[in-house]
């Protein structure tokens, strides 16, 4: 570990010096990969996991998740949260585009959030998966089962995408909260840049609106990998030094799954004393 690194950069090192060449079948290109990572955020001390070495996007990471708990599956309704995440996903996919179960333009499927906040019961019925989390949090109950999952093996066919980090399970010690993420595959220059923001972000509105204290989150990575078209541009990344984490401010009015669900927008967060490098564009791989 390269102790003037952050823990994402010694990541980023990791898979450039021990990351083993994969071919990708879905993209056509070559990545360097490596297998299981952990990070770990200290929401507690407000160290706002946002990539210091290049420009980092932070909203659009904070819309789409917010996106995500609403139990949206339209690429309208993200663009009005303020990102375009799922515009190609959900409109230029061409297995989607021929899809009986594509609705029409826009339409993403029954991915993430549906899943999230309406799991099909086989008997008929729905779940709201975090409705039951809330619900208990905020009477001070963990049943050791407060997990939110995405992944929907039997549903696959009904959406645009399978979920990348797919599993976000809650944890109470006292009245600290806790959180367990897993993402199955990462896009680490581009992709994990925003994952960090999302899980740091969900433990601390979680708890806010459970009326809880927020602790730590462990975000682990099962595979992990650079594109070889990104691979320069990582190593001139990593000649930069970080700097210190900045901090991310919530509008302390938001107090319910309810007012999560109706009135918050991105403008109701604030990210301080951000220090960052000059911005980098990767290639991204559709």
């Amino acid at each position: 570990m390269n102790n003037r690194y952050s823990q994402y950069e010694n990541l980023c090192k990791r898979v450039i010096d021990e990351g083993v060449w994969v071919e990708n079948e879905r993209t056509g290109k070559r990545c360097l990969t490596v297998i299981n990572a952990d990070l770990e955020y200290d929401v507690a001390a407000n160290e706002f996991p946002l990539v210091t070495t290049r420009k980092a996007y932070w909203k659009s990471a904070i819309a789409e998740m917010l996106g995500y708990l609403r139990g949206y599956d339209n690429a309208a309704d993200f663009r009005k949260l303020g990102t375009k995440t799922w515009d190609a996903n959900a409109n230029q996919n061409e297995a989607w585009l021929n899809n009986p179960h594509r609705k029409g333009e826009d339409d993403m499927g029954r991915v993430y959030g549906v899943q999230g906040r309406s799991w099909a019961k086989t008997d008929g019925g729905f779940i709201d998966q975090y409705k039951k989390i809330i619900n208990n949090l905020s009477q001070g109950i963990d049943d050791r089962g407060e997990i939110l999952s995405f992944y929907n093996v039997g549903e696959f066919h009904m959406g645009c995408l399978r979920p990348c980090m797919f599993l976000h399970q809650f944890s109470l010690l006292g009245n600290t909260l806790y959180l367990n993420s897993i993402q199955r595959s990462s896009d680490i220059p581009l992709g994990l840049v925003f994952n960090q923001i999302q899980v740091f972000w969900l433990l601390q509105i979680t708890a806010q609106i459970s009326g809880l204290k927020a602790g730590k989150a462990f975000h682990k990575i099962v595979n992990g990998h650079i594109y070889e078209d990104q691979l320069d541009l990582m190593k001139e990344q990593l000649k930069r030094t970080p700097y210190t984490p900045p901090k991310l401010l919530i509008n302390p009015n938001i107090k319910s799954l309810e007012d999560l669900e109706t009135w918050v927008t991105v403008d109701d967060f604030e990210v301080v004393d951000y220090q960052h490098h000059e911005p980098i564009k990767y290639p991204f791989s559709v």
